[in-house]
């Protein structure tokens, strides 16, 4: 069950305090905790890598985010990671509550995921040709997400939502689409209107490069707002392709859909010919094993994933309704390709995963863990004295300086951002490494442990005094 974004953790869907209640023996109890560094926190070497691979890639990243331009600082240079914690090159250790963004949802380098690898690699890294090992991943992936009937593996997120997209468009025959304001859907032009994510982070209202023509047929409305979409469909009768949206947002933080949202979607879809496309590459096998769509009980039409299924390579995929997946070439005509598409490790990575998440009792220690979590956060920065609201969902969780409630980017933006900042500093001082953006989800893993959530809200309580 989940605690939606409200005044504190309750609200919206259920009670976090009823929702622990029901599974007692994972429940955490809390203790005082005394944190203490055991040296002198640095950054010393993180800063000159820093400073080395600003003159080698731009920013001195791959991907915006990570260069801390929302929080301030010195962004840290990851040495190594396991299990819930990572440390970085000048041997300060955290406990990771981004874990890859996601995918590390079991923790990180996992032995036996480790050791499948090892075994994989034996065989080669790349065929470029079929491989059994798609053949079991895609038959679990089919077997997890309700409206799956068949699957195309791809490299990225990214790349599953543009092949999801073209196909939506072929099998309607229409163009226009409907996404929200502050859902992100990889960095394809079409997207990048109103999107979240790092373009939120970095205050960009949209990209430069992106030509007009590629974001004409896209219209925005703001999340849980259902009077907007009715209007949309109104004055576009016939036209529109599909709706695409994360199920729970988590790119401009973490914003649960209210009850009738999703529900309406659904209705207002079928009735116009249009399909529903949930972009489940954050939430799928997150929420719950079947993802967002077996969480609330909501079938899509198509559906993109990522993160997960690759166990912390580089994958993504998009699979819907037989009848439409087949519009998709070899079987049809609409085209896509990936040379590295299906390759032998991250179908290894991803079968391994998956296989330790449908073990009984993974979704209740996730839902227990994070809700503590999110609970001790928030009790700690309201009896310090700052507006704070946050919520929950199994292993996904997220926080924002304001009262609340947050129900769309709007409410999001109105944070105080630069307090966050503060507070980022601080919890990585403390050993603590989340998101750097007020406007990112946060992920737990099975590998935190009891002592990790209790460290990491003892960190806050402390930090929160201070900032």
């Amino acid at each position: 069950m989940a605690a939606s974004i409200t005044g504190g953790v309750v609200g919206g869907l259920t009670c976090l305090s009823q929702n622990l209640h029901k599974h007692p023996r994972t429940i955490i109890r809390m203790t005082s905790v005394s944190y203490e560094n055991k040296k002198t926190y640095t950054l010393q070497k993180s800063e000159e890598a820093f400073n080395a691979a600003k003159e080698l890639m731009p920013g001195g990243v791959n991907s915006p985010v990570r260069a801390f331009k929302s929080v301030g600082g010195q962004p840290i240079v990851i040495d190594s990671v396991k299990g819930s914690h990572m440390w970085d090159i000048d041997g300060n250790e955290y406990i990771d509550y981004v874990g890859s963004w996601g995918p590390a949802i079991i923790g990180h380098a996992d032995d036996e995921v480790l050791a499948a690898l090892a075994e994989t690699m034996k065989k080669g890294t790349s065929f470029g040709a079929p491989c059994l090992l798609e053949n079991i991943l895609a038959e679990m992936v089919i077997s997890a997400v309700p409206s799956i009937e068949m699957v195309r593996f791809v490299n990225s997120g990214t790349e599953a939502c543009m092949g999801v997209l073209r196909l939506a468009r072929a099998f309607t025959g229409r163009e226009k689409i409907i996404k929200f304001e502050g859902c992100y859907h990889g960095h394809a032009d079409p997207f990048l209107v109103k999107a979240g994510s790092g373009v939120a982070t970095l205050g960009l209202p949209d990209s430069p490069g992106v030509p007009k023509a590629a974001t004409y047929e896209t219209l925005t409305s703001p999340y849980n707002d259902i009077s907007t979409v009715e209007t949309i469909f109104e004055a576009n009768k016939g036209e529109i392709a599909a709706v695409i949206l994360e199920p729970v947002v988590g790119n401009a933080g973490f914003i649960p859909p209210t009850p009738e949202f999703l529900n309406y979607l659904r209705r207002i879809t079928k009735d116009n010919g249009t399909l529903l496309v949930f972009d489940e590459v954050m939430t799928g096998f997150r929420l719950s094993y079947g993802g967002a769509q077996e969480y609330f009980g909501i079938t899509p039409d198509l559906t993109t994933l990522g993160k997960i299924i690759g166990g912390g390579l580089p994958v993504g995929a998009y699979g819907g309704k037989r009848e439409i997946m087949e519009m998709v070439a070899p079987a049809g005509p609409m085209y896509q390709a990936g040379t590295l598409s299906g390759n032998p490790l991250a179908m290894t990575a991803g079968i391994h995963t998956l296989k330790r998440l449908k073990q009984p009792g993974t979704y209740d220690y996730l839902n227990s863990v994070t809700g503590e979590l999110v609970q001790g956060i928030v009790d700690a920065g309201k009896k310090a004295g700052h507006a704070i609201c946050g919520g929950y969902i199994s292993g996904m969780f997220g926080f924002f300086f304001t009262d609340g409630p947050v129900y769309n980017f709007e409410d999001a933006k109105k944070s105080d951002t630069a307090k966050f900042a503060r507070f980022y500093r601080g919890m990585l001082e403390e050993g603590v490494y989340f998101a750097p953006s007020q406007f990112e989800a946060g992920f737990t893993s099975l590998a935190h442990t009891p002592q990790d959530i209790q460290r990491t809200i003892a960190a806050a309580d402390k930090v929160f005094q201070q900032i």
